[in-house]
């Protein structure tokens, strides 16, 4: 690979525009978050239930910080690749707003009901009443349905032609699209309960977008790729941003102590490597005396620090990075202080947070609707022209309707209509068909 094709500006559908002071990356940028689906995260589940009376973060608001972490990452990375290296091409400039926007972008394939919309879908299949369709579909088609996956879905959403939708889905950059598949193969390649990065519905346009940013093929026969090197700097930016962040969360609603959650934060900053940071906090805390902005201001700063480090990892590896070799994620190769302090806060989340009722009642709660929908609408299928299940058929959007007479097109299109959903519609929608009134308790 080399840098040049890496970020390439190109798009899947020529673009005719006029003349842009924007650069194609930061129209991708642009496109994403004037996009309905995108301002649909604003009411899908991030951990918590939806904000009451203390605001948490929802899948917009995680998203764009994870945009502000990924674009701070990449134009550090590339500052350091550019000052070591004279030969480096100017376009490794644009690096923090290709990682922007595929960072902005990494959710949207997202079901309502966080992480369990997900288990809830691969459920129905996998152990549940979809079991039924095993049958009726191969092999690949069948181990997308078991194992439904929030990031090939981003993939297909951006990329797919939806009825009455223009070619190319959003017709974004090779470089952006290339960015945001963090599991370059398909799903017959996963092993256990490994992730993985397309559909079958996406093979073809996933290995144009490899081909058109020079992604080398590691098993050609398999459909199986090496990653975009500016994946890697995708992958940390969530990774720094949601776990940070859920602590702060966890705080506001009082599941953590102040003196746990400053503990927790507190551990990540290096007392040699981060004295700077360190002294600065201390000043800045003889001078703040509210709990939250006290919160607010270490929590900025343990961000900052990551980014820096972290960015100084891609740096080092930007070589090997370019020839395809696989590599940890980036916060996994950080020094062993740090990776104790993520194993440490990765451990206390599991423990007090995702395992907190309130989590734990959403969760239950995806699983209820979201399962009950799907089987509504994919039996449904199986017998279209009764009267019922015509009138239930005839509540999916224009948009997601398919000409494709196959099973698993015509599950693919149910299961995009269900995916695009926020929290709030699938449960009214779940209360409309239950006959349900929304005044019940």
């Amino acid at each position: 690979m080399h840098w040049e094709q890496v970020f390439n500006p190109s798009r899947p559908l020529t673009s005719t525009s006029r003349e842009d002071v924007r650069s194609q990356f930061q129209r991708d940028f642009d496109r994403l978050i004037f996009s309905g689906p995108f301002r649909r995260l604003q009411n899908k589940t991030q951990v918590f239930p939806l904000p009451g009376s203390v605001f948490v973060h929802n899948r917009l608001t995680h998203s764009l910080e994870v945009a502000s972490v990924g674009r701070s990452i990449g134009h550090q990375a590339a500052q350091l690749i550019l000052a070591s290296d004279a030969t480096a091409p100017k376009v490794l400039a644009e690096a923090g707003a290709v990682v922007a926007a595929a960072c902005l972008a990494h959710d949207m394939g997202n079901p309502p009901f966080g992480h369990s919309g997900e288990e809830a879908i691969s459920s129905f299949f996998a152990g549940g009443d979809g079991k039924i369709f095993k049958n009726m579909v191969d092999e690949w088609e069948w181990n997308d349905l078991q194992a439904f996956e929030g990031n090939a879905n981003a993939l297909r959403l951006l990329t797919h032609r939806f009825a009455g939708r223009r070619e190319g889905g959003f017709n974004l950059t090779f470089a952006t699209l290339g960015a945001l598949v963090k599991y370059p193969w398909p799903s017959t390649l996963r092993p256990g309960k490994a992730k993985y990065g397309f559909f079958k519905t996406e093979a073809k346009t996933w290995s144009r977008i490899a081909t058109e940013t020079g992604l080398p093929q590691h098993e050609p026969d398999q459909n199986k790729y090496a990653r975009h090197p500016l994946v890697y700097l995708v992958e940390a930016a969530d990774d720094i941003s949601y776990l940070i962040m859920d602590v702060e969360d966890a705080h506001k609603l009082r599941i953590l102590e102040t003196e746990q959650t400053e503990q927790l934060l507190r551990a990540f900053l290096h007392p040699e490597l981060d004295q700077h940071a360190l002294a600065y906090l201390d000043r800045t805390y003889t001078e703040v005396t509210d709990t939250n902005e006290r919160i607010a201001f270490l929590r900025a700063t343990v961000i900052n620090t990551l980014v820096q480090r972290a960015a100084g990892i891609f740096a080092a590896h930007a070589g090997q990075l370019l020839q395809g070799d696989p590599m940890p994620p980036l916060v996994n190769m950080l020094d062993s202080h740090y990776t104790q302090a993520f194993d440490t806060c990765r451990k206390l989340s599991v423990e007090k947070i995702y395992r907190h009722p309130s989590v734990v009642k959403i969760e239950l709660t995806g699983f209820n609707v979201l399962g009950t929908l799907l089987g509504e609408f994919s039996h449904a299928i199986l017998n279209p022209k009764s009267a019922y299940n015509k009138k239930l058929l005839s509540l999916i959007p224009a948009q997601f309707q398919t000409d494709e007479g196959s099973t698993y097109h015509q599950l693919r299109a149910i299961i995009d209509f269900l995916s695009g959903m926020t929290d709030l519609y699938a449960m009214q929608l779940y209360r409309d068909l239950k006959g349900i009134s929304s005044f019940d308790s």
